[in-house]
């Protein structure tokens, strides 16, 4: 009886632990069109460093949390493309970083101020957790940005591979990959 009331309690007492989620790192992702049948090319960041807050639950642990971006470091995985993103598009404009920081994050969606050639945005995005990791999308206008100028120039070096045209729509997307201690 001793034995069974003790599992007891240890099972109810681990139905009630507090977790704290942490992480160490994020993945920035974006997908930008390309062609008049908008076909999509993505890739990530290699440098962003990622400044989180140890937190007791995932909208507690996301908000605050913030990015600065290394646009230099653009990844989409072909070595090529990635020197013509930095040439004819970020460099256009002297944008040498992006900052990104989760104003609010509540039911499924975040509200992220975005920094991007001096202009600032918030921007809302959907968020939930997929094997475990935070996964964040949302979708930014260049205009928003003043980026008009970086996406015209973008657009004259690959006209032809572009077909002519250049989406001014881009989505954007983070992956943190999350732990948790509970006790």
């Amino acid at each position: 009886m001793r034995t069974l009331i003790l599992a007891g309690l240890l099972l109810a007492s681990s139905a009630f632990a507090e977790c704290t989620y942490y992480s160490e790192n994020a993945k920035v992702t974006w997908k930008a069109y390309k062609t008049y049948e908008k076909i999509g090319v993505g890739g990530s960041f290699d440098h962003a460093v990622f400044s989180p807050k140890s937190a007791k639950t995932i909208e507690e642990f996301l908000t605050g949390s913030h990015l600065n971006i290394d646009t230099s470091s653009v990844n989409s995985g072909n070595p090529g493309r990635d020197a013509t993103l930095v040439a004819s598009f970020f460099k256009i404009q002297n944008v040498e970083s992006i900052a990104a920081k989760i104003v609010s994050a509540k039911d499924s969606k975040a509200l992220v101020e975005i920094t991007m050639n001096g202009v600032t945005k918030s921007i809302p995005m959907s968020y939930g957790v997929q094997e475990g990791k935070i996964v964040g999308k949302g979708v930014i206008d260049l205009s928003d940005f003043a980026m008009l100028k970086s996406l015209q120039s973008i657009t004259t070096t690959c006209f032809n591979l572009h077909g002519g045209k250049t989406w001014q729509d881009v989505e954007i997307g983070f992956e943190i990959p999350i732990a948790n201690n509970c006790y």
